[in-house]
Formats: structure tokens, sequence, C-alpha cells
């Protein structure tokens, strides 16, 4: 099933519903309308017959009525009543014990007559009028009575089964009329999300990221389109810096690469190189290898941290940096670099491998720029890491860059790395929430490292 045949018939439903309720409440009407009519004539034949004092039974009350008078097991006066029976609901008001009621029976040949049945109190003395105009007395009952009043009902069952009838063919046209009217409806309806369509229909054969739909107005519809936009834009930019990274790992992989295609060419002449030399080569290539297994590493990282399946967990901070400042020290030790360590118990809400990476990262960056016999101070507290080394710094005009994959500073290019160190701290960081700053230390007077992120309760506190 369409989405437009749903839609049609989700509205044709809703007013088919609402014209079988309106049909159901015109007949419900009428025929209590019809009924009360019926139920009013009775009632005001009994204030006619039962309003003197004493009460007369007079049997031209009304052309068409039919009258009983029963008490003490028996009829005691009967006009017009035919061959109806005194059931048990006549004897029950009878013997006193019942109350008036109004109800519809149909007699052996198949009428339907109106018939009410109402009491008349023990002691009533009841007198009648006789053909010639005389009242003429009948007696004290000592007993309660029942006086039954009945109305032919014919012509009302008979209005009210055409009336059904007529209601019941209005409902079907009504039912008819609504899928009809439904379907146009939904086609206009959904003539704006065609065009929509359309327009994704065609991005997505020509894969043309920068198009973008028309937003419209500010609907369901429109929202629809501004989300579809956005996430073109999120695209765009993912494929823009997935190029950027291809060119620049290009870029980054050229150098190494190409010192080893040259070393692999002078390897061709080894018995032409002293032992000196080849020991050099051979070093040289250990070095350029190793910079391809960081690079390729840290590519890798990136790649990883993009589509990180790592549950979010709290962790004591304190303790994961203590972890990696022990693991640091064994390369501080090599430049004589002591890692001064203070820190206070502090949770966040992050993923632990990956926050392992970052804060190791800060750390061989620290150690890696601060010279021989310096140190670097490590401060944890309220889910912030601080980094100070004794490095020479940071130039103001490269501290906007700092962070950007592959971004080197002209002073460091010939130091080894891939410059992708601290991209992968940002982009930890900012998977989780945090932030990452670049300053000058004003304890150590190299460069300082801000690391925030979040508590477990969604809030930051430095």
């Amino acid at each position: 099933m369409t989405f437009r045949t749903r839609v049609a018939a989700s509205a044709a439903f809703v007013v088919a519903i609402a014209v079988l309720l309106a049909c159901f409440a015109a007949y419900r009407g009428s025929r209590d309308a019809l009924i009360g009519s019926a139920d009013a004539s009775l009632a005001g034949a009994y204030t006619h017959i039962y309003s003197g004092t004493p009460p007369s039974v007079d049997p031209n009350v009304a052309p068409g009525f039919g009258m009983l008078l029963y008490t003490s097991g028996k009829a005691f006066i009967s006009y017009n009543m035919g061959t109806l029976p005194t059931d048990a609901a006549i004897k029950q008001v009878a013997s006193g014990q019942g109350h008036a009621l109004f109800r519809t029976i149909l007699t052996s040949d198949g009428r339907a007559l109106r018939e009410l049945i109402a009491p008349i109190p023990a002691g009533t003395i009841l007198e009648q009028i006789t053909p010639d105009g005389h009242e003429e007395n009948i007696g004290l009952f000592p007993s309660p009575a029942a006086l039954v009043l009945v109305e032919s009902f014919q012509g009302v069952e008979e209005r009210l089964r055409s009336l059904g009838v007529d209601l019941a063919l209005l409902a079907a046209l009504g039912v008819l009329v609504a899928a009809l009217f439904g379907w146009l409806a939904a086609r206009a309806a959904l003539i704006p999300l065609a065009q929509t369509t359309r327009d994704i229909e065609e991005i997505a054969t020509t894969l043309d990221v920068s198009h973008r739909v028309d937003e419209g107005s500010n609907d369901e519809l429109g929202r629809l389109r501004r989300a579809f936009n956005q996430l073109l834009e999120e695209l765009e930019l993912s494929q823009d810096s997935q190029r950027q990274l291809i060119l620049d790992a290009s870029h980054e992989l050229r150098t190494p690469l190409t010192s080893l295609r040259a070393n692999a060419q002078v390897l061709g002449r080894i018995d032409e190189l002293g032992k000196e030399d080849v020991t050099q080569l051979s070093d040289d290539m250990v070095t350029q290898v190793d910079e391809l297994t960081r690079l390729v590493g840290d590519l890798t990282e990136l790649t990883r941290g993009e589509h990180s399946v790592e549950e979010v967990q709290d962790l004591d901070l304190d303790e994961l940096v203590g972890e990696c400042a022990e693991i640091a020290e064994t390369h501080a030790r090599t430049k004589h670099i002591s890692i001064e360590l203070t820190s206070a118990p502090s949770t966040v809400r992050v993923k632990r491998d990956r926050l392992t990476r970052a804060v190791g990262n800060l750390l061989d960056n620290a150690i890696k720029f601060s010279p021989e016999g310096s140190s670097v101070a490590v401060t944890c507290k309220d889910g912030a890491v601080i980094v100070d080394d004794s490095g020479p710094g940071i130039d103001d005009a490269d501290l906007p860059y700092v962070f950007d994959r592959f971004y080197r500073s002209s002073r460091d290019r010939g130091q080894p790395g891939s410059g992708l160190g601290l991209a992968i701290v940002a982009q930890v960081v900012q998977e989780a929430g945090g932030t990452i700053e670049a300053a000058r230390s004003e304890t150590l007077g190299g460069a300082r490292m801000v690391l925030r992120l979040p508590m477990p309760d969604g809030r930051t506190r430095f």
C-alpha cells in the first residue's frame, strides 16, 4: 500500500466515521421524538381520565385508544383492547408493586402498539361516563389497580424503518464521497512531497551533495527539507574532510617514501659503499619506516575515532592520568625529564581507550618539545587535565592551527612526527563534548594544553 493510499484511506475512514455517527444520531433523535410524541399522547389521555375527583373513565377520551382497568387478578373494564392479554407487567403494577411505565408491544397479527401502564391507588372511587353522557359510579377499589392505555404504533414503526433505510443509503453515499475526497485531498497534499522525492532521487543519481532542495514553507514538509539539507551539508563537509585528509596524507607520505626510494636505489650500489655509509643508510631507512608506521597508526586512530563503537562510561580521571603519566615517564627518562603530577579525585563520562590515547598524546608532545633535564607539569582536577612543558612554546600565529590535521609550524617541520597527535586529541575531546585549548605556560615558559571534559551529571566545573 502506497503512502498516498494510506493517507486517503485514513481521511476517508475519519469522514466515514463522522457520517455514520451523524446518521446514527439522526436516527436516534427521530426515534426518540416519535416515541416521545406517542408517550405524550398516552400521558395526556391518562391525565384526562385521572384528573377529576372522583376519576372518571371515558371510553370516548380519544379515538384510537384502547383502555383496560385491571384489578384483583381480573379485567374490570375494557374498551378497544381486542385480544391483548394481561401479562406479568400489568399484574405487577395492579398489585401495587410496580411503577408506571411505557413500552412497545406486538399483537398476535404483528401490529405494533405503544402502551402506558399506570397504577391506581387503593381506595380510589371511579366513575364512568355512559354513552348518553351521564356519570355512573363504578365503585370503590379497596385494593390497588392498574389503568392500561394503548395506542397504535404501527405508523411510527413504519416511519422509523423508512428513515433507517434512507439513513443507511445516505451513510453509504457519504462513505463513497469521503473516499473520493480523501483520495483527492491526499493527492493534492502530497504534490510537494512528490517534488521533494524527485529532488532527492536526482541527488541520489548525480551524487551532487552540493545541491540543496527548496525548503519551502515552515511546515512539517519544510522541516523535512531543512533536515535533508543539513544532512547534505554534513555529508559535503565529510567528503571535503576526506579529500583533504587524503591530500594531506599523500603529501606527508611523499617525503618518507621518496627518501626510502632514494635509499633503496643507493642499496643497488652497496658494493661501492663503506661500512659506515651502509650503517647510516640502514639507520635512515629504519627511521623512515618508523615514521611511516607512526603516520599509518595515527591515520588509523583518526579513522577509528570517527566510527568508534566503544561505550561511554564514568571513570576516575585522576587514576587514568596517573596511569598515562607512569607510561610517559619511561620515555621521559631517556631525556632526563621529570613529570610532576598534581591530581585530585575527579570523575568524567567518556570512552576510556580514546581518552587514554588523547592524554598520552599530550604527554608525548610535551616530552618531545621539552629540552633534556627539564620538567613537565601535569595537573588533574575538576574534569580538566592541564599539561605544561618547558619547550619553546607555540607562536601566536600558530595557535589557531595546532589542532588541525598534519599541521606543523615551520620551526617544527624538521622534528619527527606526523602532525596528527593533537588532531587526535581534538577529535577525542569533541566526541566527548569537552574542549581543548593551547596557550603559553606561565609556570614553565613552554606550551600549555588544557583539556576539559564533562562531568557525569552533564555539567562542567573548571
